[in-house]
């Protein structure tokens, strides 16, 4: 009963002075708000990149150029690779299939409308090693890679618009950099990863790529950007990693104690790198509107200070009447934890429509609100109200109680 009582006066003390209570209970409302929404900012981050590095292929290895430089200053990529690394890996055991890729930015024209977009020399089994599907015509074949007069394209969904708006463009010419290339076919939509448009993109054959297009920039004949590795079913894939390695280090005559002059990465540590990093922008994210509830805090205990000073006098009395320093303790700390947990409950309210809004009418953010992000922000608040409430609950249950009834 006494309980009860407890939660009644508590609720009556906050009513009496509503404006005051809401002022308080503000600070806590947008921080558990803004804690839910940037957690949901970085959970559907995570969620993205998750998707967009799923959609890279199954068993994917990825060698590229090392860095290079002296003194421990880079200045740029090494052009090491060539296609006969990459026709050279195949005699590796666990290695279901490879393609050389070489790339530029070219303007692309077809009639009177031009773009500029990302051109990939790739082999006919780079589709498979990263996934992409046929949406319309056909792929290029490995005879059309294996000669520079396969002028051939396949082109993007968003390309394709940009060329031809709502034309069919298979079996139409268009000119990269001013050579003619037949339009084969265009692959299926694999959506947008913000600063590079994965569907803006056209693949030609890699050595009419290489000769034609690309080939004129590089000291190295035969140089491409990186070498695409699908391992085969069930295939280890850091064993297949190392096999990589010695291979190209032979084939380029590296000596035992030189570095290596490529970079090996799996889809396992790409996958590991990019949780890291999404972790650590959420906890920045969660950290920072994070401070705003201790702000919120400070606000409580600033208005049960001034409660306590208010109220001294009921104090004096309860004392007098038989209440003890636990009661009053009570007393005044349940208010806080009521005005915390109102705050925390309509803090989730704000932050998940919030994070509604940002997903529904954002391009770059994705927001995903989890029952985690929801217990944490209501905890923490629970604990802001604890921690907060406590010393002027406990201001007031020291009061002298023949003190307290002389307070004017």
């Amino acid at each position: 009963m006494l309980f009860w009582m407890i939660i009644k006066v508590a609720f009556k003390s906050l009513l009496a002075n509503k404006l005051r209570s809401v002022l308080a209970m503000l600070g806590i409302i947008i921080g558990v708000g803004a804690v839910i929404a940037m957690l949901a900012i970085g959970t559907g981050a995570r969620d993205r990149v998750m998707a967009n590095i799923d959609k890279m292929g199954t068993n994917l290895l990825i060698v590229r150029p090392a860095q290079r430089g002296m003194g421990g200053v880079m200045n740029g990529t090494q052009q090491n690779l060539t296609v006969e690394d990459a026709l050279a890996l195949l005699k590796i055991p666990g290695i279901a299939c490879v393609s050389p890729v070489a790339s530029a930015t070219e303007q692309v024209k077809y009639m009177s409308n031009n773009t500029r977009t990302s051109v990939q020399g790739v082999a006919a089994t780079y589709f498979g090693i990263r996934d992409y599907e046929l949406d319309e015509g056909a792929l290029f074949t490995d005879a059309d890679c294996e000669t520079r007069l396969g002028r051939v394209a396949v082109i993007g969904p968003v390309t394709a618009v940009n060329l031809f708006g709502t034309a069919d463009p298979i079996g139409k010419t268009i000119k990269i950099n001013g050579i003619n290339f037949l339009v084969v076919g265009t692959y299926k939509s694999k959506g947008d990863q913000g600063w590079y448009n994965i569907d803006d993109q056209i693949f030609i054959p890699y050595r009419t790529g290489i000769q034609e297009l690309f080939g004129v920039t590089s000291t190295v004949p035969d140089a491409i950007r990186e070498i695409d590795i699908e391992g085969a079913e069930g295939v280890d894939v850091d064993n297949l990693m190392d096999d990589v390695n010695n291979l190209i280090r032979r084939r380029h005559r590296l000596e035992p104690d030189e570095a290596n002059d490529v970079e090996l990465r799996s889809q396992a540590d790409i996958l590991s790198q990019a949780q890291d990093d999404i972790e650590t922008f959420t906890i920045l994210l969660g950290s920072v509107a994070g401070i705003s509830l201790l702000v919120g805090g400070i606000g409580i205990m600033n208005i049960m200070l001034v409660t306590v000073t208010e109220r001294t006098r009921e104090i004096g009395v309860r004392k007098a009447i038989g209440a003890k320093n636990r009661d009053i303790l009570n007393q005044f700390l349940l208010e806080a934890i009521i005005m915390s947990g109102i705050g925390g409950i309509l803090g989730v309210g704000a932050g998940v429509g919030t994070a509604k809004l940002i997903g529904l009418f954002s391009t770059w953010f994705q927001t995903a609100v989890s029952t985690y992000s929801i217990v944490l922000a209501l905890s923490f608040s629970t604990a802001v109200g604890v921690f907060f409430g406590f010393y002027p609950a406990t201001r007031a249950a020291k009061l002298d109680p023949i003190e307290a009834l002389r307070y004017e």
